[in-house]
């Protein structure tokens, strides 16, 4: 009897520091994913913060030009906010922005995907020459491929106005997009989708190369059609990158400001108006900053909403691994 006792209050000993170690262990890898998000996060507050708290306290100024010659805003509260919220123009502009950006995220992620598979098809001479050229359209700046895009849509002299009435679609001679909204916003966003199709593109192809081949052979042989083969395998495996292009595009597409605002040589007209050429317009041209620094934080509080979706995917995705 003796011998046994301690040897019954030994296992609870021995027992313990196991269990401590295996709830170390969950905890670690429950918070790994914010523990390597917090040095980004440190560095982006430290860069942003004071620029985020200076908007924070104009927007809750009055400060046109008045204000400015005196450097010193006058303190109204949340007014420009009431302003915003019952103005029926910013509504207007709130759902044309998010249109934009879902048509523009998905027909970039649509295409850059396609062309992502047919690289992964292609020999390596040809996935070289499309790869460069993929690579060229991303490096071109923004400003240039505008320029390229307003002589090709151009009404008197533009390229693609003689390709559509030399295959007899219709005449097109002195023809303006911009005129109708409807054709203005369908070469914005084609302008746009081009310029980000090559970062989709090659992100995708990269993560094709590494979905193991065995994975592929054996759904083949199981009789799954190439679709079949892509929806259950390929697109599980590059989930994480497919939420991470998604969110990228998102934010990259919500805050459109120099294509529309080039495009249109500097004076877009309202209905061409998205979020950041709202604010720009408001703040600069109206010369109301606290109503443009308004509008700016209700600009990334939308955006904030409307990616969080994706964001918690993706930490998601970390906490499962």
């Amino acid at each position: 009897m003796s011998s046994r006792f301690p040897a019954a209050l030994a296992e609870p000993a021995l027992v313990t520091p196991r269990r401590r170690r295996r709830l170390a262990s969950r905890i670690g890898s429950r918070s790994a994913p914010y523990l390597l998000l917090l040095p980004a996060t440190a560095v982006i507050g430290a860069v942003l913060g004071y620029p985020l708290y200076y908007m924070v306290r104009l927007s809750l100024q009055q400060y046109g030009l008045f204000q400015l010659v005196k450097h010193e805003g006058e303190w109204i509260g949340t007014r420009n906010y009431a302003q915003i919220f019952h103005d029926g123009a910013f509504w207007h502009v709130v759902v044309r922005t998010l249109g934009f950006t879902v048509a523009a995220v998905s027909l970039t992620m649509v295409l850059g995907t396609l062309i992502a598979l047919l690289l992964a098809e292609l020999g390596p001479k040809m996935r070289l020459l499309l790869t460069a050229g993929l690579i060229f359209v991303w490096a071109t700046p923004v400003v240039v491929a505008v320029d390229i895009w307003r002589w090709m849509v151009d009404y008197e002299f533009g390229v693609l106005n003689w390709l559509l009435t030399f295959l007899h679609v219709g005449n097109y001679n002195h023809h303006d997009w911009f005129v109708n909204p409807w054709t203005g916003w369908a070469v914005i966003t084609a302008l746009v989708v081009w310029g980000a199709i090559p970062f989709v593109a090659i992100t995708v192809f990269a993560g094709l190369t590494q979905v193991p081949r065995e994975l592929v052979e054996a759904a083949s042989i199981d009789g799954a059609h190439a679709w079949k083969v892509f929806r259950d395998v390929t697109v599980p495996l590059l989930k994480p990158i497919f939420v991470i292009l998604t969110s990228l595009s998102i934010i990259w597409d919500f805050q459109v400001f120099t294509q529309v605002w080039v495009m249109l040589d500097g004076h877009p007209g309202t209905d061409y108006y998205v979020m950041s050429v709202y604010a720009y317009t408001n703040s600069f041209g109206e010369s109301e900053y606290g109503l443009g620094s308004a509008i700016a934080l209700v600009m990334v509080a939308i955006l904030l909403v409307v990616s969080f979706f994706y964001i918690r995917q993706m930490v998601k995705i970390g906490e499962a691994k």
